[in-house]
């Protein structure tokens, strides 16, 4: 289930890192343990974006001058995606990086179609390789054009979906069309401009830092549609917890048509 989370900003102007998915997911397992529940302690199967809002950029990072900003959240089970929201809502304020915010509303997405043929766009790195600390095998770069690129990413998917316990290793079995084919022209115009669409960046373990090369461009994935909707729902790669490998469908207007308050939907 895919929602937005509105926080209402309190100071406009602040500011967050570039690359502020570490300070997002610190603040969400803060209050994953800070609500008590010893049955989510260890509960990994949630995603979630970058914020976002009206920005400007500086040397400093991200200034948000708007006086909403969404955070996309995702989570495979209703029960933990509620008392999440418990938790995150029975706070006043939130504080990340410069920001001050206080959780305003939820808003459900809007439905999307998914087949076997999807075409992606990234909203937040995804990440190929497990990094840890002292290791820098996670920062080697692949070619979206090699075979590679599509076998780790369906290596980490299977593995995934086996460990979510919601498929049978019959099923499994019959996932083993898997593909993804990147955006030529997207990837051509940045590099003609000297941008990049592979960086390295900063996860946290246990407050131990390490790096991981994430890659961000859009790219058609062709695999059976229960693979695509687990990818859609659940992020794609290594890290998805720690706000990694979110996905949006190209040309797709998710955004609700309207907003529902966090008592509607019984999180106060």
């Amino acid at each position: 289930m895919r929602i937005r989370i509105v926080f209402s900003l309190k100071n406009r102007g602040a500011y967050v890192p570039f690359h502020h998915q570490f300070l997002l997911a610190q603040t969400i397992k803060g209050l994953i343990l800070i609500g008590g529940n010893k049955t989510f302690a260890e509960y990994q199967q949630y995603n979630f974006s970058g914020l976002k809002g009206q920005i400007k950029i500086s040397r400093k990072g991200l200034h948000f001058f708007s006086s909403k900003i969404t955070l996309v959240f995702s989570a495979a089970d209703k029960d933990f995606l509620d008392y999440f929201l418990s938790v995150l809502f029975a706070q006043k304020d939130l504080t990340i990086g410069n920001l001050q915010m206080q959780p305003e509303s939820v808003e459900s997405e809007e439905p999307v179609t998914i087949t076997d043929s999807v075409k992606f766009l990234c909203i937040s790195p995804i990440v190929l390789l497990q990094g840890s600390f002292n290791d820098e095998s996670a920062k080697r770069f692949i070619s979206p054009d090699e075979d590679e690129f599509s076998d780790l990413l369906y290596d980490s998917t299977i593995s995934r979906m086996e460990a979510s316990g919601k498929f049978s290793a019959e099923q499994l079995a019959t996932f083993y069309k898997f593909q993804i084919v990147a955006d030529k022209e997207y990837l051509n115009r940045i590099q003609a401009s000297h941008k990049k669409f592979a960086r390295i960046y900063p996860v946290f373990d246990s407050d131990v830092k390490f790096e991981v090369r994430g890659y961000t461009f859009p790219f058609t994935m062709y695999a059976p549609q229960p693979v695509q909707q687990f990818v859609y729902e659940n992020g794609i790669g290594y890290f998805s917890h720690k706000g990694f490998g979110m996905l949006d469908v190209a040309n797709h207007d998710t955004r609700p048509t309207h907003s529902e308050s966090h008592e509607e939907f019984n999180y106060a």
